[in-house]
């Protein structure tokens, strides 16, 4: 069973439709008890990374999330619950909760999406794009390396080097996949991607259940 974080800066209906759709059992729950059972958690995230920690710290969620990674649950951060991993967001100047170091910045309007740069990006950025791998990861096994993946967000993580797993280009080369095995973290929804996304997801369910039966 995979367990989504359930809190009120949280995507979690689509992340459970996409995975009902896939036959994986999973249950939508702020119990630590449950989330310690489960045999990985997902750590949705929408809106503004200050109101998401706001949340996570008000209901006692951040210490949980912590002690799961430092017990090596795996875990699946997206979109917001992908950039509060790191240790600050220039969005509402956010302490985040330093999981994996690194910053989350805002998208420099005058980068431009053309080699002349005469046409300016657009943020939020909105759409669908690619993800360049720059090491190994199981989430993407099985997934063509053109496969695209929707993107909606205004800010981007940026964290230390050796934790950059995938990037993809809007204006310039941004990390939209970061982390290390068993903690990894998406800019994009894989639960709005079609295939792709549900791949990755069957992916990590994968992952998780391996890894129970490996303990």
């Amino acid at each position: 069973m995979l367990a989504i974080l359930k809190y009120k800066a949280g995507n979690q209906t689509s992340v459970r439709r996409a995975l009902d759709s896939l036959g994986i059992e999973n249950t939508i729950t702020a119990d630590p008890a449950e989330l310690e059972r489960a045999q990985g958690v997902i750590f949705p995230g929408v809106g503004a990374a200050g109101t998401a920690m706001e949340e996570l710290v008000g209901e006692g969620l951040d210490s949980v999330l912590k002690s799961l990674i430092w017990q090596e649950k795996p875990l699946l951060g997206i979109c917001v619950g992908c950039q509060i991993l790191l240790d600050y967001s220039e969005e509402n100047d956010t302490k985040a909760l330093s999981v994996i170091p690194g910053e989350c910045r805002l998208f420099n309007p005058s980068w431009t999406e053309d080699a002349e740069g005469r046409i300016p990006i657009k943020v939020p950025h909105m759409g669908w794009n690619s993800v360049r791998l720059l090491a190994e990861c199981e989430l993407f096994q099985g997934i063509d390396p053109r496969s695209e993946f929707y993107f909606v967000h205004s800010y981007f993580p940026a964290p230390a080097e050796e934790y950059v797993i995938g990037q993809t280009v809007y204006g310039r080369p941004f990390c939209s996949v970061h982390g290390r095995r068993g903690l990894w973290a998406v800019q994009f929804h894989p639960e709005k991607s079609g295939r792709p996304g549900l791949q990755l997801l069957a992916n990590f369910a994968t992952y998780c259940r391996e890894a129970a039966d490996a303990q």
